[in-house]
Protein backbone atom coordinates (compact mmCIF):
# COMPACT_ATOMS: atom_id res chain seq x y z
CA UNK A 1 0.00 0.00 0.00
CA UNK A 2 1.42 3.73 -0.62
CA UNK A 3 0.84 6.46 1.98
CA UNK A 4 -2.52 7.77 1.26
CA UNK A 5 -4.20 4.19 1.62
CA UNK A 6 -2.56 3.39 4.66
CA UNK A 7 -3.36 7.09 6.26
CA UNK A 8 -6.92 5.78 4.78
CA UNK A 9 -6.82 2.22 6.43
CA UNK A 10 -5.46 3.72 9.75
CA UNK A 11 -8.21 6.60 10.32
CA UNK A 12 -10.89 4.19 9.51
CA UNK A 13 -9.39 1.54 12.37
CA UNK A 14 -9.22 4.25 14.58
CA UNK A 15 -13.01 4.46 14.23
CA UNK A 16 -13.08 7.46 11.49
CA UNK A 17 -16.55 6.40 9.84
CA UNK A 18 -18.03 9.27 8.71
CA UNK A 19 -15.72 12.48 6.41
CA UNK A 20 -16.34 16.04 4.76
CA UNK A 21 -14.84 17.71 2.36
CA UNK A 22 -14.28 19.23 -0.96
CA UNK A 23 -12.00 17.09 -3.42
CA UNK A 24 -9.19 17.97 -5.34
CA UNK A 25 -6.13 17.01 -6.82
CA UNK A 26 -4.00 17.36 -3.20
CA UNK A 27 -6.68 15.19 -1.07
CA UNK A 28 -8.18 13.30 -4.09
CA UNK A 29 -6.68 9.38 -3.34
CA UNK A 30 -6.91 9.63 0.64
CA UNK A 31 -10.60 10.50 0.42
CA UNK A 32 -10.92 7.58 -2.44
CA UNK A 33 -9.07 5.43 0.30
CA UNK A 34 -11.31 6.51 3.38
CA UNK A 35 -14.38 5.85 1.00
CA UNK A 36 -12.92 1.83 -0.07
CA UNK A 37 -12.26 1.60 3.72
CA UNK A 38 -16.09 2.25 4.60
CA UNK A 39 -16.33 5.80 5.78
CA UNK A 40 -18.85 7.82 4.48
CA UNK A 41 -17.82 10.94 1.92
CA UNK A 42 -20.06 14.29 2.46
CA UNK A 43 -19.54 16.53 -0.17
CA UNK A 44 -19.75 20.14 0.24
CA UNK A 45 -19.58 23.24 -1.41
CA UNK A 46 -17.18 24.79 0.12
CA UNK A 47 -14.26 23.70 2.43
CA UNK A 48 -15.62 26.21 4.91
CA UNK A 49 -18.92 24.41 5.67
CA UNK A 50 -17.21 21.43 5.65
CA UNK A 51 -14.97 22.10 8.53
CA UNK A 52 -19.07 23.39 10.23
CA UNK A 53 -20.09 20.04 9.14
CA UNK A 54 -16.82 17.51 10.92
CA UNK A 55 -17.41 20.06 13.88
CA UNK A 56 -21.24 19.58 14.07
CA UNK A 57 -21.00 15.81 13.76
CA UNK A 58 -18.01 15.19 16.55
CA UNK A 59 -20.17 17.19 18.80
CA UNK A 60 -23.50 15.57 18.46
CA UNK A 61 -22.11 12.39 18.04
CA UNK A 62 -19.06 12.41 20.06
CA UNK A 63 -17.14 10.44 17.61
CA UNK A 64 -13.90 11.34 15.96
CA UNK A 65 -14.49 12.86 12.38
CA UNK A 66 -12.43 13.46 9.51
CA UNK A 67 -12.14 16.46 7.49
CA UNK A 68 -10.13 16.49 3.61
CA UNK A 69 -9.40 19.22 1.81
CA UNK A 70 -7.43 20.29 -0.95
CA UNK A 71 -3.66 22.06 -0.42
CA UNK A 72 -3.26 25.72 -0.10
CA UNK A 73 -6.67 27.33 -0.51
CA UNK A 74 -8.35 24.25 0.36
CA UNK A 75 -6.99 24.48 3.75
CA UNK A 76 -7.49 28.43 4.11
CA UNK A 77 -10.87 28.34 2.70
CA UNK A 78 -11.65 25.76 6.00
CA UNK A 79 -9.80 28.16 8.37
CA UNK A 80 -12.40 29.68 10.15
CA UNK A 81 -14.10 26.15 11.09
CA UNK A 82 -11.42 24.66 11.88
CA UNK A 83 -10.67 27.87 14.24
CA UNK A 84 -13.83 27.29 15.81
CA UNK A 85 -13.64 23.69 16.25
CA UNK A 86 -9.89 23.80 17.87
CA UNK A 87 -11.03 26.36 20.08
CA UNK A 88 -13.82 23.98 21.23
CA UNK A 89 -11.79 21.10 21.55
CA UNK A 90 -13.42 18.90 19.35
CA UNK A 91 -11.91 15.67 18.00
CA UNK A 92 -11.19 16.11 14.23
CA UNK A 93 -8.38 15.14 11.94
CA UNK A 94 -7.70 17.78 9.24
CA UNK A 95 -6.43 15.62 6.01
CA UNK A 96 -4.75 18.94 4.84
CA UNK A 97 -2.49 18.11 1.97
CA UNK A 98 0.83 20.18 1.95
CA UNK A 99 3.23 21.63 -0.94
CA UNK A 100 6.90 21.71 1.32
CA UNK A 101 8.87 24.00 -1.49
CA UNK A 102 8.13 27.49 -0.33
CA UNK A 103 8.39 28.65 -4.52
CA UNK A 104 4.96 26.79 -4.98
CA UNK A 105 1.97 29.30 -4.89
CA UNK A 106 0.29 25.92 -2.98
CA UNK A 107 2.31 26.61 -0.05
CA UNK A 108 1.21 27.67 3.51
CA UNK A 109 3.42 27.00 6.81
CA UNK A 110 0.83 24.71 7.77
CA UNK A 111 2.74 23.48 11.74
CA UNK A 112 2.62 27.38 12.25
CA UNK A 113 -0.81 27.98 11.31
CA UNK A 114 -1.96 24.67 13.77
CA UNK A 115 0.03 26.41 16.44
CA UNK A 116 -1.54 30.17 16.17
CA UNK A 117 -4.77 28.58 16.56
CA UNK A 118 -4.41 26.15 19.01
CA UNK A 119 -4.46 22.77 17.01
CA UNK A 120 -2.23 20.33 17.05
CA UNK A 121 -0.07 18.85 14.24
CA UNK A 122 1.48 16.15 12.69
CA UNK A 123 3.43 15.15 9.90
CA UNK A 124 3.62 11.59 8.09
CA UNK A 125 6.41 10.09 7.54
CA UNK A 126 6.48 7.38 4.88
CA UNK A 127 8.74 4.68 7.14
CA UNK A 128 6.20 5.20 9.74
CA UNK A 129 2.58 6.39 8.89
CA UNK A 130 0.04 4.59 11.17
CA UNK A 131 1.96 5.42 13.88
CA UNK A 132 1.99 9.40 12.69
CA UNK A 133 -1.91 8.33 12.39
CA UNK A 134 -2.46 6.44 15.23
CA UNK A 135 -0.49 9.57 17.50
CA UNK A 136 -2.93 12.14 15.86
CA UNK A 137 -5.93 10.06 16.32
CA UNK A 138 -4.55 9.93 20.38
CA UNK A 139 -4.33 13.92 20.73
CA UNK A 140 -8.07 14.17 19.17
CA UNK A 141 -9.98 11.99 21.16
CA UNK A 142 -7.71 11.38 24.79
CA UNK A 143 -7.83 14.02 28.02
CA UNK A 144 -10.00 16.82 26.88
CA UNK A 145 -9.56 16.30 23.30
CA UNK A 146 -8.16 18.48 20.54
CA UNK A 147 -8.49 18.87 16.51
CA UNK A 148 -5.28 17.95 14.84
CA UNK A 149 -4.10 19.01 11.58
CA UNK A 150 -2.40 15.43 9.46
CA UNK A 151 0.04 16.83 6.76
CA UNK A 152 0.29 14.91 4.08
CA UNK A 153 2.85 16.33 1.61
CA UNK A 154 2.18 15.58 -1.56
CA UNK A 155 5.15 14.19 -2.55
CA UNK A 156 5.02 11.65 -0.23
CA UNK A 157 1.36 10.48 -0.26
CA UNK A 158 1.93 7.77 -3.59
CA UNK A 159 5.48 6.57 -1.95
CA UNK A 160 5.44 2.91 -0.62
CA UNK A 161 4.71 2.71 2.86
CA UNK A 162 7.27 1.48 5.41
CA UNK A 163 7.29 -2.12 6.68
CA UNK A 164 5.61 -0.86 9.58
CA UNK A 165 2.72 0.24 8.15
CA UNK A 166 0.50 -1.71 10.30
CA UNK A 167 -2.73 -0.54 11.80
CA UNK A 168 -1.96 0.16 15.91
CA UNK A 169 -5.10 1.05 17.46
CA UNK A 170 -5.41 4.40 20.17
CA UNK A 171 -5.75 3.19 24.15
CA UNK A 172 -8.83 5.98 24.70
CA UNK A 173 -8.48 5.41 28.47
CA UNK A 174 -8.24 8.22 30.64
CA UNK A 175 -5.67 8.27 33.17
CA UNK A 176 -6.81 10.46 36.42
CA UNK A 177 -4.14 13.03 37.23
CA UNK A 178 -2.80 13.39 41.07
CA UNK A 179 -5.54 14.66 42.89
CA UNK A 180 -3.75 16.25 45.72
CA UNK A 181 -6.52 18.82 46.70
CA UNK A 182 -9.35 16.30 46.82
CA UNK A 183 -9.47 16.07 50.38
CA UNK A 184 -10.55 20.26 49.92
CA UNK A 185 -13.25 19.83 47.79
CA UNK A 186 -14.45 17.24 49.90
CA UNK A 187 -14.34 19.65 52.82
CA UNK A 188 -15.76 22.34 51.59
CA UNK A 189 -18.61 19.77 49.84
CA UNK A 190 -19.67 18.71 53.69
CA UNK A 191 -20.02 22.11 54.70
CA UNK A 192 -21.77 24.15 51.99
CA UNK A 193 -25.20 25.38 52.50
CA UNK A 194 -25.98 26.74 49.47
CA UNK A 195 -23.99 25.13 46.59
CA UNK A 196 -24.10 25.37 42.62
CA UNK A 197 -22.72 23.12 40.29
CA UNK A 198 -22.02 24.13 36.95
CA UNK A 199 -20.85 21.81 34.33
CA UNK A 200 -19.25 22.84 31.16
CA UNK A 201 -18.40 21.94 27.69
CA UNK A 202 -15.78 19.56 29.27
CA UNK A 203 -18.52 17.82 31.13
CA UNK A 204 -20.01 16.61 27.45
CA UNK A 205 -17.16 14.53 27.02
CA UNK A 206 -18.38 11.07 28.26
CA UNK A 207 -21.55 13.09 28.73
CA UNK A 208 -23.91 10.33 30.79
CA UNK A 209 -21.31 9.26 33.00
CA UNK A 210 -21.13 12.55 33.58
CA UNK A 211 -24.45 13.27 34.53
CA UNK A 212 -24.86 10.29 36.58
CA UNK A 213 -21.60 11.24 38.58
CA UNK A 214 -22.49 14.72 39.04
CA UNK A 215 -26.28 14.19 40.19
CA UNK A 216 -25.09 11.59 42.23
CA UNK A 217 -22.82 14.12 44.40
CA UNK A 218 -25.11 17.22 43.85
CA UNK A 219 -27.88 14.66 45.86
CA UNK A 220 -25.74 14.21 48.78
CA UNK A 221 -24.85 17.52 49.41
CA UNK A 222 -28.06 19.28 48.55
CA UNK A 223 -26.37 21.61 44.99
CA UNK A 224 -28.37 23.05 42.66
CA UNK A 225 -27.42 21.89 39.16
CA UNK A 226 -26.44 24.55 36.10
CA UNK A 227 -24.45 24.50 33.21
CA UNK A 228 -22.63 26.91 30.49
CA UNK A 229 -24.32 27.71 27.53
CA UNK A 230 -21.88 24.74 25.45
CA UNK A 231 -22.98 21.96 28.29
CA UNK A 232 -27.18 23.32 27.93
CA UNK A 233 -29.20 20.15 28.36
CA UNK A 234 -26.95 18.07 30.60
CA UNK A 235 -29.21 18.12 33.18
CA UNK A 236 -32.42 17.75 31.34
CA UNK A 237 -35.41 16.52 33.25
CA UNK A 238 -33.79 16.68 36.77
CA UNK A 239 -36.05 19.10 39.17
CA UNK A 240 -32.84 20.79 40.38
CA UNK A 241 -31.61 21.74 37.08
CA UNK A 242 -31.60 25.41 36.67
CA UNK A 243 -30.28 25.64 33.18
CA UNK A 244 -27.90 28.03 31.82
CA UNK A 245 -25.44 30.04 33.75
CA UNK A 246 -24.29 33.32 32.97
CA UNK A 247 -25.84 35.73 29.85
CA UNK A 248 -28.51 33.05 29.43
CA UNK A 249 -29.63 33.08 32.93
CA UNK A 250 -33.38 33.12 34.19
CA UNK A 251 -33.74 35.77 36.54
CA UNK A 252 -34.12 32.58 39.29
CA UNK A 253 -30.84 31.29 37.81
CA UNK A 254 -28.90 34.35 38.31
CA UNK A 255 -30.58 34.73 41.78
CA UNK A 256 -29.64 31.55 43.14
CA UNK A 257 -26.26 30.85 41.64
CA UNK A 258 -25.56 34.66 43.11
CA UNK A 259 -26.77 33.43 46.90
CA UNK A 260 -23.95 30.13 46.72
CA UNK A 261 -21.57 29.88 48.92
CA UNK A 262 -19.76 27.19 47.06
CA UNK A 263 -19.67 27.42 43.64
CA UNK A 264 -18.17 24.23 41.96
CA UNK A 265 -17.18 24.11 38.29
CA UNK A 266 -17.11 20.85 36.37
CA UNK A 267 -15.33 21.29 33.13
CA UNK A 268 -16.17 25.00 33.11
CA UNK A 269 -13.43 27.96 32.98
CA UNK A 270 -16.45 29.84 34.45
CA UNK A 271 -15.56 33.02 32.04
CA UNK A 272 -16.87 36.31 31.56
CA UNK A 273 -19.77 34.88 29.74
CA UNK A 274 -20.50 32.04 32.15
CA UNK A 275 -20.31 34.47 35.27
CA UNK A 276 -21.46 37.98 33.94
CA UNK A 277 -18.09 39.34 33.88
CA UNK A 278 -17.90 37.94 37.71
CA UNK A 279 -20.49 39.45 39.03
CA UNK A 280 -22.68 36.51 39.36
CA UNK A 281 -20.08 35.08 41.96
CA UNK A 282 -20.44 36.56 45.24
CA UNK A 283 -17.38 38.01 47.08
CA UNK A 284 -17.81 35.34 50.09
CA UNK A 285 -18.54 32.20 47.59
CA UNK A 286 -15.80 29.76 47.72
CA UNK A 287 -15.10 28.72 44.00
CA UNK A 288 -13.37 25.45 42.92
CA UNK A 289 -12.66 24.27 39.91
CA UNK A 290 -12.22 20.28 38.38
CA UNK A 291 -10.83 19.89 35.11
CA UNK A 292 -8.84 17.13 33.34
CA UNK A 293 -6.85 20.21 31.04
CA UNK A 294 -4.24 21.76 33.55
CA UNK A 295 -4.36 24.72 31.15
CA UNK A 296 -7.63 25.45 31.99
CA UNK A 297 -7.22 25.62 35.64
CA UNK A 298 -7.73 28.96 37.43
CA UNK A 299 -7.97 30.92 34.13
CA UNK A 300 -10.81 32.78 36.28
CA UNK A 301 -8.74 34.47 39.02
CA UNK A 302 -11.38 33.88 41.26
CA UNK A 303 -10.52 30.02 41.17
CA UNK A 304 -9.39 28.82 45.04
CA UNK A 305 -9.34 25.24 44.70
CA UNK A 306 -8.48 23.26 41.68
CA UNK A 307 -7.76 19.86 41.05
CA UNK A 308 -6.31 18.51 37.69
CA UNK A 309 -8.61 15.19 36.57
CA UNK A 310 -11.20 13.42 35.08
CA UNK A 311 -14.39 14.95 36.30
CA UNK A 312 -16.57 11.93 36.82
CA UNK A 313 -14.09 10.57 38.64
CA UNK A 314 -13.36 13.55 41.08
CA UNK A 315 -16.81 13.55 41.45
CA UNK A 316 -17.15 9.86 42.27
CA UNK A 317 -14.06 10.15 44.90
CA UNK A 318 -16.11 12.77 46.38
CA UNK A 319 -19.68 10.81 46.73
CA UNK A 320 -17.91 7.77 48.22
CA UNK A 321 -16.10 9.90 50.56
CA UNK A 322 -19.28 11.67 51.80
CA UNK A 323 -21.28 8.39 51.93
CA UNK A 324 -18.64 6.84 54.24
CA UNK A 325 -18.71 10.06 56.96
CA UNK A 326 -21.00 9.58 59.41
CA UNK A 327 -23.27 12.82 58.33
CA UNK A 328 -26.16 12.35 56.51
CA UNK A 329 -27.03 13.61 53.13
CA UNK A 330 -26.96 17.65 53.51
CA UNK A 331 -30.12 19.21 52.67
CA UNK A 332 -28.60 22.21 50.77
CA UNK A 333 -30.81 24.11 48.28
CA UNK A 334 -33.28 21.12 48.03
CA UNK A 335 -35.88 22.65 50.20
CA UNK A 336 -39.88 22.27 48.79
CA UNK A 337 -39.63 25.89 48.40
CA UNK A 338 -36.75 25.81 45.89
CA UNK A 339 -38.31 23.40 44.27
CA UNK A 340 -41.79 24.76 43.81
CA UNK A 341 -39.90 28.39 42.31
CA UNK A 342 -37.83 26.22 39.88
CA UNK A 343 -40.41 24.17 38.45
CA UNK A 344 -42.50 27.93 38.17
CA UNK A 345 -39.90 29.85 37.54
CA UNK A 346 -37.12 27.76 35.91
CA UNK A 347 -37.74 28.41 32.12
CA UNK A 348 -37.33 31.49 29.97
CA UNK A 349 -41.12 30.92 29.19
CA UNK A 350 -42.32 31.38 32.25
CA UNK A 351 -40.83 34.67 32.48
CA UNK A 352 -43.82 37.30 31.50
CA UNK A 353 -42.85 39.63 28.73
CA UNK A 354 -44.50 42.15 26.58
CA UNK A 355 -45.04 41.30 23.24
CA UNK A 356 -43.79 43.74 20.56
CA UNK A 357 -44.71 42.58 17.32
CA UNK A 358 -47.13 44.43 14.70
CA UNK A 359 -46.51 45.87 11.45
CA UNK A 360 -45.50 42.64 9.63
CA UNK A 361 -42.86 41.37 12.08
CA UNK A 362 -43.26 38.91 15.02
CA UNK A 363 -40.91 38.83 17.86
CA UNK A 364 -38.82 36.29 18.34
CA UNK A 365 -39.84 35.58 22.13
CA UNK A 366 -43.39 34.70 20.86
CA UNK A 367 -42.48 32.93 17.62
CA UNK A 368 -39.56 30.52 19.57
CA UNK A 369 -41.99 29.95 21.93
CA UNK A 370 -44.28 28.89 19.83
CA UNK A 371 -41.66 26.34 17.38
CA UNK A 372 -40.35 25.00 21.36
CA UNK A 373 -44.36 23.93 20.96
CA UNK A 374 -44.21 22.18 17.54
CA UNK A 375 -40.77 20.45 17.91
CA UNK A 376 -40.96 16.60 18.68
CA UNK A 377 -39.30 16.13 21.87
CA UNK A 378 -36.09 14.76 20.40
CA UNK A 379 -34.32 17.64 18.71
CA UNK A 380 -30.97 18.59 18.14
CA UNK A 381 -30.58 22.89 17.91
CA UNK A 382 -27.84 23.92 16.48
CA UNK A 383 -26.97 28.16 17.23
CA UNK A 384 -25.27 30.24 14.97
CA UNK A 385 -23.47 33.53 16.07
CA UNK A 386 -25.21 37.13 16.06
CA UNK A 387 -27.77 39.37 18.10
CA UNK A 388 -30.48 36.48 17.76
CA UNK A 389 -29.07 33.85 19.31
CA UNK A 390 -30.26 34.11 22.91
CA UNK A 391 -33.66 33.33 21.96
CA UNK A 392 -33.33 29.75 20.48
CA UNK A 393 -30.85 29.08 23.09
CA UNK A 394 -33.13 30.47 25.96
CA UNK A 395 -36.46 29.51 24.97
CA UNK A 396 -36.04 26.32 22.68
CA UNK A 397 -35.62 23.47 25.00
CA UNK A 398 -33.11 20.25 24.57
CA UNK A 399 -33.16 16.71 25.24
CA UNK A 400 -29.59 16.34 26.56
CA UNK A 401 -26.06 17.99 25.88
CA UNK A 402 -26.21 15.75 22.75
CA UNK A 403 -29.03 17.84 21.76
CA UNK A 404 -27.66 21.48 21.55
CA UNK A 405 -24.82 22.54 19.39
CA UNK A 406 -23.16 25.90 20.45
CA UNK A 407 -20.97 27.30 17.84
CA UNK A 408 -19.48 30.18 19.88
CA UNK A 409 -15.97 29.34 20.41
CA UNK A 410 -14.46 31.89 18.01
CA UNK A 411 -17.57 33.55 17.55
CA UNK A 412 -18.07 33.97 14.27
CA UNK A 413 -20.85 34.11 12.31
CA UNK A 414 -22.03 31.68 9.67
CA UNK A 415 -20.80 28.67 10.74
CA UNK A 416 -24.17 27.22 12.10
CA UNK A 417 -26.20 25.74 8.90
CA UNK A 418 -23.00 23.49 8.04
CA UNK A 419 -22.93 22.21 11.94
CA UNK A 420 -26.27 21.60 11.76
CA UNK A 421 -25.94 19.29 8.71
CA UNK A 422 -22.94 17.51 10.05
CA UNK A 423 -25.56 17.50 13.02
CA UNK A 424 -27.80 15.66 10.80
CA UNK A 425 -25.97 13.38 9.94
CA UNK A 426 -24.46 12.18 13.22
CA UNK A 427 -28.11 11.73 14.65
CA UNK A 428 -30.96 11.28 11.94
CA UNK A 429 -33.28 9.96 14.67
CA UNK A 430 -33.59 13.63 15.95
CA UNK A 431 -34.94 16.54 14.06
CA UNK A 432 -32.19 19.33 13.76
CA UNK A 433 -32.76 22.16 14.03
CA UNK A 434 -30.37 25.39 12.89
CA UNK A 435 -31.14 28.86 14.54
CA UNK A 436 -29.48 31.53 12.25
CA UNK A 437 -29.63 35.49 11.58
CA UNK A 438 -29.99 36.60 8.12
CA UNK A 439 -26.39 37.69 7.79
CA UNK A 440 -25.50 34.34 8.84
CA UNK A 441 -27.58 32.76 6.63
CA UNK A 442 -26.57 34.25 3.70
CA UNK A 443 -22.67 33.96 4.47
CA UNK A 444 -23.53 30.26 4.16
CA UNK A 445 -26.34 29.86 1.84
CA UNK A 446 -24.26 27.82 -0.65
CA UNK A 447 -24.85 24.45 1.89
CA UNK A 448 -28.38 24.51 1.17
CA UNK A 449 -27.36 22.65 -1.72
CA UNK A 450 -25.62 20.09 0.24
CA UNK A 451 -28.74 19.90 2.58
CA UNK A 452 -31.17 19.64 -0.56
CA UNK A 453 -28.78 16.57 -1.83
CA UNK A 454 -28.61 15.04 1.20
CA UNK A 455 -31.95 14.94 1.76
CA UNK A 456 -31.46 16.11 5.43
CA UNK A 457 -34.66 16.44 7.27
CA UNK A 458 -33.25 20.05 8.44
CA UNK A 459 -35.07 23.16 10.04
CA UNK A 460 -33.71 26.49 9.38
CA UNK A 461 -34.81 29.25 11.27
CA UNK A 462 -33.55 32.69 9.85
CA UNK A 463 -34.10 35.55 12.34
CA UNK A 464 -34.39 37.90 9.85
CA UNK A 465 -34.07 41.71 10.79
CA UNK A 466 -32.41 42.97 7.72
CA UNK A 467 -29.45 44.03 9.35
CA UNK A 468 -26.24 42.96 11.42
CA UNK A 469 -28.11 43.64 14.36
CA UNK A 470 -25.52 43.03 16.72
CA UNK A 471 -23.26 46.14 15.26
CA UNK A 472 -26.81 48.23 14.88
CA UNK A 473 -27.47 47.86 18.43
CA UNK A 474 -23.87 48.41 19.62
CA UNK A 475 -23.05 51.55 17.15
CA UNK A 476 -26.74 53.10 16.68
CA UNK A 477 -27.12 54.42 20.20
CA UNK A 478 -24.31 56.50 19.91
CA UNK A 479 -25.81 58.32 16.96
CA UNK A 480 -22.90 56.07 14.42
CA UNK A 481 -24.23 56.07 10.90
CA UNK A 482 -25.74 52.23 10.13
CA UNK A 483 -26.02 52.21 6.44
CA UNK A 484 -22.89 49.75 6.06
CA UNK A 485 -24.96 47.40 8.43
CA UNK A 486 -28.94 47.36 7.78
CA UNK A 487 -29.73 45.96 3.68
CA UNK A 488 -33.02 45.65 2.08
CA UNK A 489 -35.86 43.42 3.48
CA UNK A 490 -35.24 40.01 1.24
CA UNK A 491 -37.46 37.42 0.29
CA UNK A 492 -35.43 34.62 2.12
CA UNK A 493 -37.90 32.09 1.60
CA UNK A 494 -37.49 31.83 -2.18
CA UNK A 495 -33.99 31.84 -2.40
CA UNK A 496 -34.24 28.54 -0.53
CA UNK A 497 -36.89 27.05 -2.71
CA UNK A 498 -34.61 28.07 -5.48
CA UNK A 499 -32.00 25.28 -3.89
CA UNK A 500 -35.02 22.42 -3.53
CA UNK A 501 -35.83 23.41 -0.16
CA UNK A 502 -39.18 23.91 1.44
CA UNK A 503 -39.55 28.06 2.16
CA UNK A 504 -42.03 29.64 4.39
CA UNK A 505 -42.20 33.22 5.41
CA UNK A 506 -43.34 33.84 9.12
CA UNK A 507 -44.89 37.43 9.96
CA UNK A 508 -47.59 36.30 12.36
CA UNK A 509 -48.25 33.15 14.34
CA UNK A 510 -50.96 32.41 11.84
CA UNK A 511 -48.04 31.81 9.59
CA UNK A 512 -46.45 28.95 11.21
CA UNK A 513 -49.48 26.55 9.86
CA UNK A 514 -47.25 25.79 7.23
CA UNK A 515 -44.38 24.65 9.65
CA UNK A 516 -46.46 22.39 11.24
CA UNK A 517 -47.60 20.65 8.21
CA UNK A 518 -43.86 20.44 6.72
CA UNK A 519 -43.28 18.84 10.64
CA UNK A 520 -46.05 16.74 10.17
CA UNK A 521 -44.79 15.36 6.77
CA UNK A 522 -42.51 13.34 5.23
CA UNK A 523 -39.90 15.78 6.07
CA UNK A 524 -38.27 15.08 2.26
CA UNK A 525 -36.38 18.28 2.07
CA UNK A 526 -35.09 20.58 4.46
CA UNK A 527 -37.06 23.56 5.70
CA UNK A 528 -36.21 27.11 5.95
CA UNK A 529 -38.23 30.14 7.87
CA UNK A 530 -37.62 33.12 7.25
CA UNK A 531 -39.04 34.74 10.18
CA UNK A 532 -39.16 38.57 9.69
CA UNK A 533 -38.22 39.49 13.87
CA UNK A 534 -39.04 42.73 15.60
CA UNK A 535 -35.13 44.08 16.40
CA UNK A 536 -36.02 47.18 17.55
CA UNK A 537 -34.02 46.87 20.91
CA UNK A 538 -30.64 45.30 21.52
CA UNK A 539 -30.68 41.78 23.13
CA UNK A 540 -29.84 41.45 27.10
CA UNK A 541 -27.25 39.42 26.49
CA UNK A 542 -25.49 41.36 24.09
CA UNK A 543 -25.80 44.02 26.32
CA UNK A 544 -24.20 41.93 29.10
CA UNK A 545 -21.20 40.94 26.82
CA UNK A 546 -20.68 44.63 25.82
CA UNK A 547 -20.37 45.49 29.74
CA UNK A 548 -16.87 43.90 28.94
CA UNK A 549 -15.32 46.06 26.06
Amino acid sequence: MNVAEVVARSLAAHGVDCVFGVVGSGNFHVTNALVAAGARFVAAAHEGGAASMADGYARVSGRLTALSVHQGPGVTNALTGIVEAAKSRTPIVVLAPEVTSERSNFFINLAGIAASIGAGFRRVDPDRVAADVAEACRCAVTGAGQTVVLALPLDVQSMPAGPSAHVAFVDNDLTTRSLPELGRLIAALATARRPVFIAGRGATRGAAQARAALTALADRCGALLAVSAAAKGLFAGDPWYIDVSGGFATPLAAELISEADLIVAWGCTLNMWTTRHGRLISPGTIVAQVDLDPSALGVNPRVELAICGDLTTVASACSLALARSDAPPAQGWRTPEVRARIAAEGRWRDVPYVDEGGAGRIDPRTLTIALDDLLPAQRTVVIDSGNFMGYPSMFLSVPDSAGFCFTQAYQSIGLGLSSALGAAIARPDRLTVAALGDGGFLMSVSELTTAARVGLPLMIVVYDDAAYGAEVHHFGPHGHPLDNVTFPDTDLAAIARGFGCTGVTVHTLDDLAAVRAWIDGPRDCPLVIDAKVVSSRASWWLEEAFRGH
